[in-house]
């Protein structure tokens, strides 16, 4: 685990997907590692896929997919695409500075 990692913190998650397109089973394997590296157990991951409940991408304003949106800790932060690059998803995510 990071040294810089916000201490008691649970992290809300979800991954805005649709289907099992290659870019978004992509960012789910992505996100998956990264979470069990570096959050362990303080995140909670939901995942919607919009092909089944397009309705819900209004809730969060999704205009791109895949989308990962942190919901908690507030404020709430997005990150588009299939999120290989793991700093930038660290950072996006205020896991590390």
């Amino acid at each position: 685990m990071l040294k810089n990692i916000k201490k008691n913190k649970k992290y809300r998650l979800r991954l805005y997907i649709t289907g099992q397109t290659p870019k978004c089973v992509t960012a789910f394997n992505n996100i998956k590692e990264i979470c069990e590296e570096h959050l362990g157990e303080s995140y909670d991951l939901e995942i919607i896929d919009l092909l089944k409940n397009p309705q819900l991408a209004r809730g969060d304003q999704i205009i791109a997919i895949p989308t990962l949106v942190r919901k908690l800790p507030l404020p709430i932060r997005k990150i588009i695409g299939d999120l290989s690059d793991t700093e930038k998803v660290l950072v996006g995510l205020d896991i590390k500075e």
